[in-house]
């Protein structure tokens, strides 16, 4: 994936190298690189081809980079710290950091149209790049966003934090997973399990995120702590309290279980990502 990157750059354009160059900053920053490995891996497991499946893991990686670059806006999180870094914003200006967001998703849209173009089963990949816009766009991970700025209250209820992060985060991982399965030609019937397992997924990297932002350790994160109460942000933690988020986690994990032993693969690396994200280092 790191590799790949290289490949969607480099125009030799008047003005090009500046923004590619904040482009680059905030995409090769590091991270976990989840989205994209869940593609990749989900493809692989019901026997797909990872080189054509690697254009949409690219897409998927540049698209949460940019929801990543608006985020630590001084108008949205107003972060200065992200992977250990300074965040785009703050290297490159305001402005060129909204282009930079900005021209991440216009090149994932054009990465996976130009994937659909070249590879012989185009309804697949075009199923997948669907998948992947419409869970970013303005009825998915937008659309989470939009609630997570309108629906805080002091008085929030469980149900809509949950309505907030299955938009804001769950369904980035959910479209990762589903077109992963869509580009090796999974039917249906095996799609909707692997949804309700996204949208599982997503929920307990939440929670955990949630807890790391609260007892964390900001030099292993790679990002500042405490920023949710800061920004006086209603999380789990705050909501449930510590200790019952912790058994919100656990339950999550043995349902997760349960469903991927449901499906028609068996899928030892969904079970280890499972395992990485209840035990991500606080």
């Amino acid at each position: 994936i790191e590799a790949a990157f290289d490949d969607y750059f480099g125009q030799n354009l008047r003005g090009k190298d500046i923004i590619d160059d904040s482009m680059q900053y905030s995409l090769k920053a590091g991270g976990k690189r989840i989205r994209p490995i869940l593609l990749l891996e989900v493809c692989k497991a019901y026997g797909g081809d990872i080189d054509q499946a690697m254009p949409f893991a690219v897409a998927i990686e540049m698209i949460h980079t940019y929801s990543l670059i608006h985020d630590d806006l001084p108008c949205m999180d107003n972060d200065d710290l992200r992977r250990g870094k300074p965040t785009n914003h703050v290297v490159y200006g305001y402005d060129i950091a909204v282009l930079a967001g900005d021209g991440l998703l216009n090149l994932a849209a054009e990465t996976m149209t130009h994937a659909c173009l070249q590879m012989p089963h185009a309804q697949r990949g075009l199923k997948a790049m669907q998948t992947i816009l419409s869970a970013s766009g303005s009825s998915g991970m937008i659309l989470g966003q939009v609630a997570d700025i309108k629906f805080q209250s002091d008085d929030m209820m469980v149900e809509t934090l949950d309505y907030i992060n299955a938009y804001k985060t769950g369904k980035m991982l959910t479209a990762s997973i589903l077109a992963g399965a869509i580009l090796a030609g999974v039917e249906s019937e095996e799609l909707n399990q692997l949804e309700h397992i996204g949208d599982d997924i997503g929920l307990l990297f939440q929670l955990v995120d949630d807890l790391l932002d609260i007892v964390g350790n900001a030099e292993k994160l790679g990002k500042r702590t405490q920023m949710d109460i800061q920004n006086e942000k209603v999380t789990y933690p705050l909501l449930l309290g510590i200790d019952k988020t912790h058994e919100r986690i656990e339950e999550l994990q043995k349902t997760l279980m349960e469903k991927i032993k449901g499906l028609s693969i068996t899928s030892e690396f969904l079970i280890e990502t499972i395992q990485f994200l209840v035990n991500r280092e606080y």
